[in-house]
């Protein structure tokens, strides 16, 4: 050890009396700054900051400081290696080092701990920046940039072995430069090469560097890939010791060729057992731990237990989704479920792709004169595709149904014989993959009984497959969002009343503004289903009291005569805009901000509720209007009146009233739990797509259904705000820090490195 310290010194001396060394390290700097300076003065400006550090260092979407600096890390390497072993070959001196006591492998482990402390003086060029950001941005995440920094030292470090190897190669340090630059670049992109195919794709991506130390910049470091590089390093010095030593020995073609040989072999068996799902550890440093799913997510990968999930993408190819999801891109949507299989390692990942007509094709088809084959063949002309790789539409039909999924990639899940979807998401859904909260939804749903949600038809009700304002598409049944409850976990059904029974394992069964009076037969279903303890919802409109009273007489609930108005400059009047009432705080905790906030819902047309307490049921107000502002109006009035004014002589009356209840009372078995609503619009397609105030109203309707599975769907994966969000940055500080780094800083740089080389002149 003390022999490989001393070569380290020698050559790391030789290195910084060099003017390339002090060259490239101010062109590292200089080409950083110019990134980093031009971000600063917006965020001097203030915003909605969030996750500062990652965006300043490692999102590549952002400014990504360090994962863009990756790719052309591998420029500053070559020059530095390319004369630390062709120096000693060409002066000849290497022949004094074969037979000096010293051994070969001591000699370069040396010249590579040199390297190594060289790279750490470019970690510490880059840390500069690091230090600024830290002073300016409070709660920085240190641990996750001390990954990132580990990184590219790490990446660093596989090029400079690499360069050791190529320098033993030549005599010349001209051509140890290039050969280096052109198997580091090689190293760089091959990553990119035949990632359609299935036979190279692995093998290329494992080739690629500069990936892995981006995953890891990410902030979550993993065995695997430190592995790697150290696999890779030790495989290249490997051969720089066997080269040296061969040339020295005389062996035939046969065994330098072994010798070779069973060092690849190693490497390779190393990283490959490294690489196993079960071997890799993992450390996240991020702060809010993003890299890493919900305790949520992982209870219910654990209740799992061990038997396998089969994850079937089926991906048709006449579809937009289809490029999200191509071949070439594999290895990241991959990455996508690392996530969960570093919780769960047999989760088993299937594509398959087809070709089948979509939405709006048929149409375009019989426009043009085309036959469907006619135009499949067409359109694969188009995007250069071909078509023996897609199945056949009766080919996919004979493997599953997919009619219902409007032709877009969705992911089959089954697990102990159950299957469900789990889908994409089109524009302007930005994200296209669902998250988290939908994946743990479509696992819980293979493991547990599926929330049923059923709702009433008869009396013109509104409809949950209808995209109309006063329908219910838009929260329940549109496959197209992931907010909608077919997305979250739910299952949705509809029951005419009038011709069948109500089911009794449903999780609630909702009558949305019934318009016609129910029969005797339908009020006593519906009255046994009560009895026996069902859960309801029960939405009306003012103007239908009379068909929905005598639904609520058994509840002791009553809606009130005429119609809530509000008091409003900018909107019509029967616009009421009630708050959270306590009440929504005891049916869902996660209420308690949005309550504190005074956050508000959306109601057109609503009629306020009575209830008599001392019954059956527990009855608390989940929403109340303004007592200043708000009364009911009796009567008929005109919505665009110029100014609604309260009549006491025709029964106006003024104060804060419930447009919404809740109501329990504890069974045998479980907590009965039941919902009346004054309004029937608040949950409507209309409604949920308001963009003219900031309502609650999607959440809050999601959360009186999650109160109604009893808190088992949506799945909760709620994660901690960023600690990062903001700045202490001032035009003052941005010009300090212009000037530093733009001057003062790269010239202290280029005076070290002159001062250094003009003692060693003089010497």
């Amino acid at each position: 050890m003390k022999k490989i310290i001393q070569i380290a010194r020698l050559e790391l001396s030789l290195l910084f009396y060099s003017p390339i060394a002090w060259l490239l390290m101010i062109t590292l700097f200089v080409q950083m700054t110019i990134g980093f300076t031009a971000a600063i003065p917006e965020l001097a400006k203030g915003g909605n900051f969030s996750f500062l550090t990652r965006d300043l260092f490692t999102n590549p979407n952002a400014l990504g400081l360090l994962v863009k600096i990756l790719d052309s890390l591998y420029l500053y390497i070559p020059l530095v290696t390319m004369g630390i072993l062709s120096r000693e070959i060409s002066t000849g001196s290497i022949k004094l080092l074969y037979s000096s006591p010293v051994k070969l492998s001591q000699v370069v482990y040396g010249k590579f701990t040199a390297m190594l402390a060289y790279n750490l003086f470019i970690i510490l060029v880059i840390s500069l920046f690091v230090l600024a950001a830290a002073i300016f941005i409070p709660h920085f995440d240190f641990p996750h940039i001390l990954v990132a920094l580990f990184a590219a030292f790490l990446l660093l470090s596989a090029y400079s072995a690499i360069g050791i190897f190529v320098s033993s190669l030549t005599t010349y340090q001209a051509v140890a430069a290039i050969s280096t630059f052109v198997l580091l670049a090689f190293m760089n992109y091959i990553g990119k090469v035949g990632q359609d195919l299935d036979v190279i794709r692995d093998l290329t991506h494992s080739l690629s560097m500069p990936s892995r130390a981006t995953r890891m910049m990410a902030g979550l470091l993993n065995s695997r890939d430190v592995i790697y590089y150290l696999a890779i390093s030790g495989m290249f010095l490997a051969f720089t010791i066997t080269k040296l030593e061969l040339e020295r020995v005389s062996k035939s073609v046969l065994q330098q060729v072994s010798r070779y040989v069973v060092i690849v072999v190693v490497a390779l068996m190393v990283t490959y057992v490294s690489s196993r799902q079960p071997m890799i550890a993992y450390y996240d440093a991020t702060d809010t731990r993003e890299n890493t799913i919900t305790k949520t997510s992982q209870d219910i990968l654990k209740k799992m237990g061990d038997e396998p999930i089969e994850v079937t993408t089926y991906v048709n190819g006449m579809e937009g989704s289809y490029w999200n999801i191509t071949p070439a891109l594999r290895i990241s949507n991959i990455s996508r479920w690392e996530s969960y299989l570093r919780f769960k390692p047999n989760i088993k990942l299937k594509w398959v792709y087809y070709y089948d007509t979509i939405p709006g094709m048929t149409a375009g088809l019989a426009a043009s004169h085309m036959t469907f084959d006619e135009g499949m063949v067409h359109l694969a002309k188009l995007q250069k595709f071909n078509l023996r790789d897609f199945l056949r539409p009766e080919q996919i039909k004979k493997q599953i149904d997919l009619s219902g999924e409007n032709g877009r990639a969705v992911m089959q899940l089954k697990y102990k014989g159950k299957a469900t979807f789990l889908r994409t998401f089109p524009p302007p859904d930005q994200r296209f993959w669902p998250a988290e909260e939908e994946t743990g939804a479509a696992l819980k749903r293979l493991m547990q009984p599926i929330p049923r949600i059923v709702f009433a038809t008869d009396g013109y009700q509104r409809s949950i497959d209808k995209l109309g304002d006063r329908d219910y598409k838009t929260l329940t049944n549109d496959k197209l969002s992931r907010a909608s409850m077919i997305n979250q976990g739910f299952d949705i059904d509809t029951i005419a009343l009038e011709h069948a029974e109500i089911p009794a394992n449903i999780a609630v069964l909702v009558i949305g503004d019934p318009k016609v009076a129910y029969s005797t037969a339908a009020k006593a279903k519906l009255q046994k289903y009560i009895t026996e303890g069902g859960n309801l919802v029960i939405a009306g409109e003012p103007g239908k009291q009379g068909v929905v009273n005598p639904l609520l007489e058994s509840l002791g609930i009553k809606m009130l005569d005429g119609t809530l108005v509000q008091h409003s400059r900018d909107y019509a009047y029967d616009l009421v805009t009630p708050v959270l009432a306590a009440g929504s705080v005891a049916m869902d905790p996660g209420l308690q901000p949005f309550f504190q906030q005074k956050a508000i819902l959306s109601m057109p047309g609503v009629a306020a509720l009575s209830y008599q307490e001392g019954g059956a049921f527990a009855v608390h107000p989940l929403l109340m209007t303004d007592e200043q502002s708000s009364w009911i109006k009796k009567g008929k009035f005109a919505v665009d009146s110029a100014a609604l004014k309260i009549d006491g002589k025709a029964g106006d009356e003024q104060g804060s009233f419930p447009p919404a209840l809740m109501l329990s009372r504890q069974l045998k078995t479980k907590e009965q739990r039941i919902v009346i609503s004054g309004d029937a619009d608040f949950f409507s397609n209309g409604e949920l797509g308001r963009s003219n105030m900031g309502t609650l109203n999607h959440y809050f309707a999601m959360r009186i259904f999650s109160w109604f599975s009893y808190g088992e769907f949506p799945v909760e994966a709620k994660r901690p705000f960023s600690k990062d969000n903001s700045t202490t940055l001032t035009k003052s500080s941005v010009k300090v820090i212009q000037v530093l780094y733009y001057g003062v800083i790269p010239g202290l740089m280029f005076l070290a490195g002159m001062m250094i080389l003009i003692r060693r002149k003089r010497k």
